[in-house]
This record gives structure tokens, sequence and C-alpha cells, in this order.
């Protein structure tokens, strides 16, 4: 059975979306890099290469599903920090907004019956939630202890800890 057109669309728009966040959270890696901060930079390379990866899962489902997704231009990321917090906040937002692309291709695949998509978009719909807590805790951690430098250096350090594994759960 084919995979259906609004499906495939709105698959291949969600596609673009996360190779957007990849090239977000790659600017947000060269603003903590630029600051010394190494660990908060090595925190977005890690975001970089998982959402590298979401996208990726998303395009194998589509071929395996004998659909040939188009890659469309991926927009310049615009964001521009004052301070250590701002970047956090902006993934936290960026999270969020995901999330509700995510639920909308889930929407799509319901209103059409597309089980094994909504299947597929089960791990994607776990994966936000572990994706925004992530980042609520980024936001919560930098209030609480980032305008100490004893504090923003323990977080550093906690941050550049984090290695990256790759997700063998995607559902490829």
């Amino acid at each position: 059975m084919a995979i259906n057109s609004a499906v495939a669309q709105a698959l291949e728009e969600q596609i673009n979306a996360e190779l957007y966040s990849s090239y977000l959270y790659l600017t947000f890696a060269d603003y903590y890099e630029d600051r010394g901060l190494k660990g908060f930079a090595n925190w977005y390379m890690i975001q970089v290469k998982e959402e590298a990866d979401h996208a990726l899962a998303i395009r194998r489902y589509l071929l395996d599903n004998d659909y040939k997704p188009t890659m469309e231009a991926i927009a310049k990321p615009d964001k521009v920090f004052e301070n250590d917090l701002e970047p956090l906040e902006a993934g936290l937002a960026h999270e969020e907004y995901v999330t509700s692309l995510i639920h909308h291709c889930y929407e799509v695949a319901h209103e059409v019956h597309d089980i094994r998509a909504m299947q597929m978009l089960d791990w994607f719909v776990k994966e936000q939630g572990e994706e925004e807590a992530n980042a609520r805790d980024m936001v919560t951690n930098m209030k609480l202890f980032g305008s100490d430098p004893k504090g923003l250096f323990d977080l550093d350090r906690e941050y550049q800890a984090r290695v990256y594994t790759a997700q063998t759960a995607l559902p490829m």
C-alpha cells in the first residue's frame, strides 16, 4: 500500500524541520564555544547529531514506504544572543515548536488511518517529551547556578561529560 500523499508531505516537511534544528543547534554550539563554555558546546554538538539522526530516520521511513523525499533548502538561523541563558531559552522554545510539528504529522496520519506512520511517530512523540524536559532542566539549572562562576563551571563540566550515542531505538 502506497503512503498517503498528505502523510508523505508532512513527513517531508518534518525532515526539513529536523535538519533546521541541527543547523540551529550548531549555532548554539558556536556561541558557547566562542564563550569558552566547551561543555555547553558539547551538549549542543550532540543535539546537532541527534537532530540529523531524526531527519535520516524519517527519510528512511519514506524510502521504505516507496516514497522518494525531496530535500528543500534549510533556512538560515537568525538568533543573536546577549547572554548564556538566551540560547537555552531559545532551545526550549524550539523543542516545544518541534513537538507541535510532530503532533501535526501524527494528526495527519491519524486522519487517514495510517497506523504504520502513527506507530513510527510514537517514538518521536516520546523523544520530544525527553527533549523538552532536558531543555527545561538546562534553563532551570542556568537560572539557579549560572550567575555564579563556580556554578557555571560545574554546569559546563557536567555538560562536557555528555557522550553521543547512536539512537538504536530510532524507527528506521
